[in-house]
């Protein structure tokens, strides 16, 4: 099997019952699996909830190592709109030609320096700078910065072999509590500055709601933007005519990345609490227990994706939920496809080829079942 292949272990529950099943730390989960009741969990806030008690519906649950509320991610309507209507703007910026041309000047610049090396690891030595670098646009801070983050390896909450790391989240609280100080004493036009400088309901921003705002920023991009480049670093180095067909069929790119998108689901799935008993697929879920949406299950349905377990560059209809769907639709969506249509449009006119020497999966277990995400480590040779 292709190290680029990743497989759908949701399938026989999705196609037989619709739902599976999974322990969390005591607070168990019923994985809603199939599409349509994906799409409606994630579209009915006032059944599932997104503003509970901080952290419980990240899965695995953060509960025991944060208690800031993630902002807007963890708000639901009303003010859910509030927060948005001052971030939507700032998170579009990704789609004005200045910043497009500076993120193009980063990442030609980083595939130089890969060029240059007889073989990297795409995770530590490509995604991660990627992902660093292109975040201090996105906060609109001094590139230097990426240094440090870069140097906090690719996981926020977690060290190696560890599901969560209380230790080392402190370490971006810290950091975050210090950025908000800095930016009281001396505003600017980078986030931080302009959250301080906002108001919901009449009010300021508090440093509690602004530190909300940049966790969810740093945590929420972090490896879900490392798996969708790495694994499609992956893709590319296995299928080299994938990427002769983007350098001289640039009208299908961006097709072809919500395709990649679809198919990697660099986010498995999201949580939410359910506020009163219900159903799904005839199964009863009790309020207050929690329900996982899965948008990678969702991506393989095959009442809606023909062929979904392929990648097909030119999908015409592809109503992926990658992003999630509804009110809480990824804020960072915009930054991270910018991103991908960057990175394919450097890599079409610099890389020739690219070949795997070595490579570590990185498996998630959610109970029954067992999902590829990624890579804990994958060596190549770029050409």
């Amino acid at each position: 099997m292709k190290k680029s292949e990743f497989n759908d272990p949701f399938e026989e529950a999705r196609t037989t019952q619709g739902f599976g099943e999974m322990d969390d730390q005591n607070d168990p989960v019923t994985i809603l699996l199939r599409h349509k009741d994906v799409r409606k969990g994630a579209h009915d806030w006032k059944t599932y909830q997104s503003g509970a008690v901080p952290g419980r519906i990240v899965i695995p649950s953060e509960v025991n190592i944060r208690t800031t509320r993630q902002i807007p991610f963890e708000v639901d309507p009303p003010q859910h709109k509030d927060f948005r209507d001052i971030l939507d703007p700032w998170f579009k910026r990704p789609l004005d030609e200045t910043y497009q041309a500076k993120l193009t000047a980063q990442i030609s610049a980083l595939v130089d320096e890969v060029l240059a090396e007889d073989s990297v690891d795409v995770i530590s030595e490509f995604s991660l700078k990627l992902q660093s670098r292109a975040l201090t646009l996105l906060l609109n801070i001094p590139y230097e910065e990426a240094d440090l983050w870069i140097s906090w390896g690719t996981h926020v909450f977690r060290s190696e072999g560890e599901a969560l790391d209380g230790d080392k989240a402190a370490i971006l609280y810290n950091y975050i509590d210090a950025q908000i100080d800095k930016a009281i004493a001396n505003p600017g036009e980078d986030l931080y500055s302009v959250l301080l400088n906002s108001e919901v309901d009449g009010k300021k921003l508090t440093k509690e709601e602004v530190k909300g705002v940049m966790i969810l920023t740093f945590a929420g991009g972090r490896d879900t933007v490392i798996n969708a480049v790495s694994n499609s670093i992956a893709y590319f180095a296995e299928h080299p005519k994938s990427l002769d067909r983007l350098r001289v069929e640039p009208e299908i790119r961006n097709r072809a990345i919500e395709e990649l998108i679809r198919y990697f689901a660099p986010l498995t799935q999201m949580g939410r609490v359910v506020t009163t008993d219900t159903a799904v697929c005839e199964h009863a879920i009790k309020a207050d227990t929690r329900a996982g949406l899965c948008w990678a299950s969702a991506n393989r349905d095959a009442n809606v994706f023909e062929n979904p377990n392929e990648v097909v560059l030119d999908r015409k209809m592809n109503p992926h939920l990658s992003f999630g769907f509804g009110t809480h639709n990824c804020l960072g969506a915009t930054h991270a496809r910018t991103i991908m249509k960057v990175l394919v449009e450097v890599l079409a006119e610099k890389v020739q080829s690219m070949e795997i020497l070595n490579a570590e999966e990185n498996i998630e277990e959610l109970g029954e079942f067992k999902r590829k995400v990624g890579f804990h480590s994958l060596q190549v040779k770029f050409n």
